[in-house]
């Protein structure tokens, strides 16, 4: 598809973290954007500081004529998410008057397709991954554009631009590749990375066995001359494309020991099938992300980034907020934010805490993402958040469904063993004033990052309590 012709872009669900960097990324060409989305959002905020117009209404009364014009529907590009329901009163108006619509997916996939593409699947571990990725690369002085699924720290941003012209050298496309909606099959890339293949999503696959059929499809269409990089427990099926594993332990092509840990830092070698690079440090708290750090270098290896750029790309990456992101790090009290919303990114996470704050009481806010993630992985949740001393579980976070009876956060309380209430956000500060832990962590992807400001308010009030009783 040809961009040229184009002058206006609508985008319907804007704020999703996929669609608000190709927001941007149409920005920074010159096009005029606007979009609708059902909340503002400290995400949204930023996008209209940035000169994007958004309105919060499904109202078609409320979209600018411009982006209505039917005489110039030829110049305006109209991307929906899939997240977005059917019955979209804005959406319905542009399928109604002669519009074409694209998926944020298909738009993906003509903005890369062309372009030596690096692309990062999986269901848990991907964002963290393919920043990392971007990271190593931009630091190394390779010309790449990045679009992510999370806003790193490093960037401040979603999206990384890097020169599309040919000008600073061959450009490098990074992209996080989403298996909800099957959207990663709008991808053809020359080398892919795929984190894990664990169950999800199966309101659109319906069964697991045919969202792993999804992903060895992913895996068909990375190029003969590229590069598959998988855990060894993922199964790519026939692919025509050489295939090298990644683990935390051998057997593995590329893999990693852990030779000191610190509160702030881990330090390891990493195993290459050529070499071992020593000493290397990463300033992420959580093992799991020293496994995403090795599918990073494998990529930036095949990239032939030098040691040296690796090394101190690794240890200059600040990480990506919500992804194990602390926000109060404090010798009597430590408080995490996680978007876990999935019970194996929870049980990852879960781990990661408990292992660096050994024999600490820990508790944890989790938000239920999905009711039909709720219906489909009840048990394991439970099983995950067993992990805690103490679960305040909130309201499930419905995004793009409806309610389906009998389906609620009660329904993961009833399989926890352990100290568990129902909560409310309104009902939530107060049961964490009166509780006892010494590390709270909140877990989910819906919106209980507004949570985040009071609950910092309250602990740090706590804070002051206890440096007065210790006066």
């Amino acid at each position: 598809m040809d961009f040229k012709s184009v002058t206006h872009v609508f985008f319907i669900g804007i704020g999703g973290i996929g669609m608000s960097a190709l927001a941007r990324f149409f920005l920074a060409a010159g096009k005029v954007i606007s979009g609708y989305d059902r909340t503002s959002t400290a995400l949204t905020d930023e996008l209209i500081s940035e000169g994007i117009s958004i309105m919060f209404n499904d109202d078609v009364g409320a979209i600018e004529d411009i982006f209505k014009s039917i005489p110039n529907r030829n110049s305006i590009l109209i991307v929906y998410t899939p997240a977005i329901p059917p019955d979209s009163r804005i959406l319905s108006w542009y399928r109604q008057n002669g519009f074409t619509l694209f998926k944020r997916s298909e738009i993906l996939g003509f903005i890369t397709r062309g372009q030596k593409t690096i692309a990062v699947a999986g269901t848990h571990g991907k964002t963290t991954t393919s920043t990392m990725i971007a990271h190593l690369l931009h630091h190394a002085g390779i010309n790449c554009t990045a679009f992510l699924g999370g806003i790193a720290k490093n960037f401040d941003s979603n999206l990384i631009l890097g020169d599309r012209t040919g000008s600073k050298g061959e450009h490098v496309m990074v992209v996080e590749a989403d298996e909800y909606d099957r959207s990663f099959l709008q991808l053809y890339p020359d080398c892919a990375v795929i984190t894990a293949t664990a169950p999800d999503h199966l309101d659109i696959y319906k069964t697991y066995q045919a969202m792993l059929e999804s992903y060895q499809q992913f895996a068909s269409q990375v190029s003969e001359d590229g590069l598959i990089l998988t855990k060894k427990e993922v199964n790519t099926g026939p692919v025509k494309t050489t295939v090298r594993r990644y683990g935390f332990n051998p057997p593995a092509d590329y893999y990693c020991k852990v030779t000191n840990t610190q509160p702030d830092a881990y330090f390891f070698d990493i195993y290459t099938p050529d070499e071992k690079l020593e000493k290397v440090r990463l300033a992420l708290p959580g093992s799991h992300n020293v496994e995403n750090a090795v599918a990073a270098v494998a990529v930036a290896k095949w990239m032939k980034v030098d040691n040296s750029r690796i090394r101190s790309g690794l240890e200059s990456f600040l990480g990506i907020k919500r992804r194990f992101e602390f926000v109060i790090r404090h010798p009597l009290l430590t408080f995490i934010d996680d978007s876990a919303h999935h019970p194996d990114e929870i049980e990852s996470a879960l781990n990661s805490v408990k292992e660096i704050f050994p024999g600490k009481r820990i508790a944890g806010v989790f938000q239920p993402h999905l009711f039909t993630r709720t219906r489909d992985f009840a048990d394991r949740f439970a099983f995950s958040l067993n992990k805690l001393d103490r679960i305040f579980l909130l309201p499930i976070y419905p995004a793009r469904e409806k309610p389906i009876e009998g389906v609620t956060s009660a329904l993961i309380l009833n399989k926890i063993s352990g100290a568990c209430s129902l909560e409310t956000f309104e009902s939530l500060p107060g049961k964490l004033l009166n509780e006892s832990f010494d590390v709270l962590i909140t877990l989910g992807a819906g919106d209980i990052d507004k949570l985040i400001r009071p609950i910092v308010k309250l602990l740090n009030q706590r804070l002051k309590n206890l440096a007065s009783d210790e006066k």
